[in-house]
């Protein structure tokens, strides 16, 4: 009996120990959370305007002039960029997008040769463990400093599109909805198809139209629309790989702070049920002392 009760009181103490680990993670990831859903946020309505923009343009413009507006005919390779973490204990946030991504491998590989970007440790070693083509590994800072550290993910799909190795570029990664949802998400990056617009986006050129209703005329673009729309579309592709970033990262973090609250909580749970089972074998223990004393105090009666 003195056995089990040290025994227990062992797993108590490691328990305690693991839950003061969660506890403190939890805290460090809340506290980053809350910086990236803010920065997520922030560039959310600047993103927006900045879509507002070549919007505005290209009903200037004219698309075939453009190499990053030409639809391919047929699709032949696909690029895909996979923005992942770098480190785990962050509940399904990889395995929901590293889910995503295979089954967008299984719809389209039959017909489509497929090959991959990715920012992130764990997607790089996922994808190799499947058996599919890891083309260029990006390193993940921990820490997103400004737009200009995205310009090697965007030069990459960019180029590999401009040189026809790349027929369509698609972007993968989870978006944040709030604290407590988050979505995986497979967009089209290359090429931009500003013919086939969301309704979201129709409401945009509804506003544009608007707008230029309420300033009374028209834009003028130097020198022309087409060599300001050629300027614009490398920018919008750095912003939106920028802002895909600034959304999985703050679903990173978010995913991380449950999977510790949730693993603080269930360290509660189990510390109560050690705690009741060392009280019992505890009081076992005095009733089987209780029970021998009678037993010798009665024998020597």
């Amino acid at each position: 009996m003195a056995l089990a009760i040290r025994k227990i009181k062992r797993q108590i103490r490691s328990v305690k120990n693991t839950q003061k680990i969660t506890k403190a993670m939890e805290m460090v990831s809340a506290s980053k959370m809350r910086k990236a859903v803010a920065s997520a946020l922030l560039s959310r309505e600047y993103s927006e305007t900045a879509w507002k923009a070549v919007l505005r343009v290209a009903q200037k413009s004219d698309p075939a002039l453009h190499p990053l507006l030409n639809q391919s005919k047929e699709i032949k390779k696909i690029g895909i960029l996979l923005l992942s973490s770098n480190r785990g204990l962050c509940g399904g946030f990889n395995q929901q997008i590293i889910k995503k991504t295979l089954s967008f491998v299984a719809a389209q590989a039959p017909s489509a040769e497929l090959e991959f970007i990715t920012y992130g440790r764990k997607g790089a070693v996922a994808l190799s463990k499947n058996g599919l083509l890891v083309a260029a590994d990006f390193p993940k800072s921990e820490v997103l400093s400004d737009l200009s550290e995205m310009r090697f993910l965007s030069q990459a799909a960019l180029n590999g599109f401009l040189v026809q190795k790349y027929d369509r570029v698609v972007l993968v990664f989870t978006d944040f909805i709030s604290p407590l949802k988050q979505k995986p998400v497979i967009k089209q990056f290359l090429p931009l198809n500003l013919a086939a617009i969301s309704e979201d986006e129709k409401k945009l050129l509804k506003e544009i139209e608007e707008q230029d209703q309420i300033d009374g005329g028209e834009y003028l673009f130097e020198p022309n629309a087409d060599f300001v729309l050629r300027i614009f579309l490398p920018r919008l592709l750095e912003l939106q790989i920028y802002q895909a970033v600034l959304e999985s990262n703050a679903s990173e973090h978010s995913s991380r702070m449950l999977a510790m609250r949730n693993a603080s909580d269930a360290a509660g749970g189990l510390l109560s049920d050690l705690t009741l089972g060392f009280n019992k074998a505890r009081q076992t223990g005095i009733t089987q002392e209780l029970s021998e004393i009678s037993v010798s105090k009665a024998s020597l009666e």
